[in-house]
């Protein structure tokens, strides 16, 4: 594996954090706390924003896999004179096991070093930078644990082997692990006031019950349909970037690592969208159960709070925060030398109308959880409807979120269908005659102008956006979204269009100029496949997709089509979910005869608990 690359990061997490850590055995990004707060190692974005390597002091091999049905890392050197094994992880609090891990986690790294043959030769070297690499802490020595203070934040170190401090804010020490012998690391961050101190526990008893907590997580969400391996990994990633006390998941837990090498493109995605609400309910209710479905709607209920005549928000923080302005922070270089670095993210002002079809298709997915509505519930879907009622004829910045301009992105007339399709198959729960009326007036002329504006007859396939010539892979969720059959005539030659002129080696672009195959399009793609009738070639995409991840299962956002490098914001929550998506899809169409026959689209099939 080559040093540097997204790919070489493997993903802790605590349910309140995340860090990353590479092949090499460094953490390169930590965000205690919670997953938007500011960074305490940061190198994944500058060389000089902070980082806590433990690597061997001579060459070294690399082989590396998380502990079964774990986010617990272990990482083997292999070297001349040995073999270590390294193990990583973010604690959960003691004792905490199935739904209760990471509700209220000690906020401590840690990392175990255990010789397996020889004696090899180590060194560590623990450098933390606070707020984004902007402020140097003080180390300060006290008794048996090293303590660094800057501004909000503060991070007590302790160690087995005694760390030197240098002048510039850093600390190091080198070391021998012999086989057998084991060298323990633990790091605990608190906030500087109103505060104890950081708890930092022993790591082997923490490392024990965290792989615990998380075997007890897998333990309760047994998926048994195809792909069951590949499901329970992304299951547990998704877990992973879920903050626990919300239940909110987040889009990937970094900012700003680029879909293009040079490219100014970079964003921060460590926040919630509702576009991905439908997509993440159906991927939980596949890989998981429904607790964290209720728990998932409740967050969303809250965030939008009372909807007035303004558009709905499109995204918030993990708490249902609002405003999200976007930061440039000009100290760091950026990954690879890719800047610019942000925090915060201006989409949050966008008007993108699919976000009403995704919060009620979220809603008609968990009917029998949510009938009879509670008022709350009630309002909220009502105006959602009445929302798309009155907006499907507004142009919007789109799936994709374009900036500065806005079109009749056609993906979002289709949800806008789904929000008013929905509000109609809940007939009297959610509006009288009238109501149901207006409702399916709306419906039907949205279906209209889709089916007429969003046809190019010379590409031979929906578009984009309406009345243009563009290919794009949004409209491949049509399908599964029950909007037109995958067998229909005009879709399939929209399936052949889109595979045609924006895929290759199985990636699918998002569009014409799109620098790399986006994940979750090609993961769509083997969806819409399946529901056509093509099972096979399905079945052979998708397991060239799943074979895309990195060492660890891992996705990010997209993938070169040409390197095959994995590129954008990591992990990515949308790439996890279109696999388990397109994994429960190919479980239905092998095991449901009447999708075999007729391509009826998952999201008017109710999956059987397994």
């Amino acid at each position: 594996m080559e040093s540097g690359q997204i790919s070489d990061y493997g993903f802790l997490a605590d349910g309140r954090s995340a860090a990353l850590v590479d092949a090499s055995g460094s953490v390169n990004w930590w965000c205690p706390g919670r997953f938007d707060a500011p960074s305490v190692f940061g190198r994944l974005l500058d060389d000089g924003a902070g980082h806590w390597s433990i690597r061997p002091e001579a060459d070294f091999t690399v082989e590396r896999s998380y502990l079964k049905d774990t986010l617990v890392l272990r990482t083997v050197f292999r070297t001349a004179q040995g073999e270590v094994a390294l193990t990583d992880a973010l604690a959960f609090e003691p004792g905490s096991r199935g739904h209760d891990i990471g509700m209220h986690p000690p906020q401590v790294l840690v990392r175990s070093v255990q010789g397996l043959s020889g004696a090899v030769p180590m060194r560590v070297h623990y450098r933390p930078r606070f707020e984004y690499g902007r402020t140097i802490a003080y180390l300060v020595e006290r008794e048996d644990m090293l303590e660094a203070i800057a501004g909000a934040a503060r991070l007590t170190f302790r160690s087995s082997v005694r760390l030197a401090c240098g002048d510039d804010g850093d600390a190091a020490a080198t070391f021998t692990v012999r086989a057998g012998t084991t060298h323990n690391f633990s790091l605990g961050y608190a906030p500087t006031y109103d505060a104890p101190l950081p708890e930092v526990p022993d790591a082997d008893q923490t490392i024990a019950d965290t792989v615990a907590g998380w075997r007890s997580w897998a333990d309760e969400h047994a998926y048994q349909g195809l792909y069951a391996e590949e499901v329970r990994r992304s299951g547990l990633v998704v877990q992973g970037m879920t903050y626990r006390p919300s239940g909110a998941v987040v889009a990937s837990v970094t900012t700003s690592l680029p879909e293009k090498l040079g490219g100014d493109r970079n964003y921060d995605y460590r926040y919630v969208w509702v576009r991905d609400f439908s997509h993440t309910l159906r991927a939980l209710w596949r890989s998981a159960c429904f607790d964290e479905v209720r728990r998932q709607f409740a967050w969303l209920g809250r965030a939008m709070g009372r909807i007035g005549d303004q558009p709905v928000p499109i995204m918030y923080g993990v708490l249902g925060e609002r405003d999200l302005t976007e930061h440039r922070l000009e100290q760091l270089g950026g990954y690879r030398d890719s800047p610019p670095v942000v925090t915060g993210n201006d989409a949050w002002r966008q008007r993108q109308n699919d976000i009403y079809g995704a919060a009620m298709d979220a809603a008609w997915l968990m009917r029998d959880q949510l009938e009879p509505f509670d008022p709350d519930v009630y309002h909220l879907l009502r105006v959602l409807a009445d929302q798309a009622e009155q907006d499907w004829k507004q142009p919007d910045a789109g799936m994709w979120e374009e900036r500065g301009v806005q079109h009749h992105h056609v993906s979002s007339k289709v949800e806008c269908w789904v929000a008013l399709d929905r509000a109609v198959r809940f007939g009297d729960q959610l509006g009288g005659p009238q109501d149901l009326a207006r409702w399916t007036a709306a419906r039907d002329e949205v279906r209209a102008a889709i089916l007429e504006r969003g046809w190019s007859d010379r590409l031979q396939s929906y578009t984009g956006v309406f009345d243009s010539e563009d290919l794009d892979a949004s409209v491949l969720v049509m399908p599964l979204v029950g909007f037109l059959r995958a067998d229909d005539p005009r879709m399939l030659s929209t399936i052949r269009a889109v595979e045609r002129g924006l895929s290759h080696d199985g990636l699918l672009r998002r569009w014409n100029g799109d620098p790399a195959g986006f994940v979750i399009c090609s993961f769509w793609l083997v969806s819409c496949l399946a529901l056509a009738g093509e099972r096979d070639r399905a079945h052979e995409l998708f397991r060239d997709l799943a074979g895309r991840v990195n060492d660890l299962g891992l996705f990010a956002e997209q993938i070169d089509q040409r390197t095959g490098e994995q590129l954008g914001n990591f992990p990515q929550a949308f790439s996890h979910i279109g696999l388990i998506n397109a994994a429960g899809v190919l479980t239905d169409v092998e095991q449901d005869s009447t999708l075999r026959e007729c391509g009826m689209p998952p999201a008017h099939f109710t999956p059987t608990r397994r």
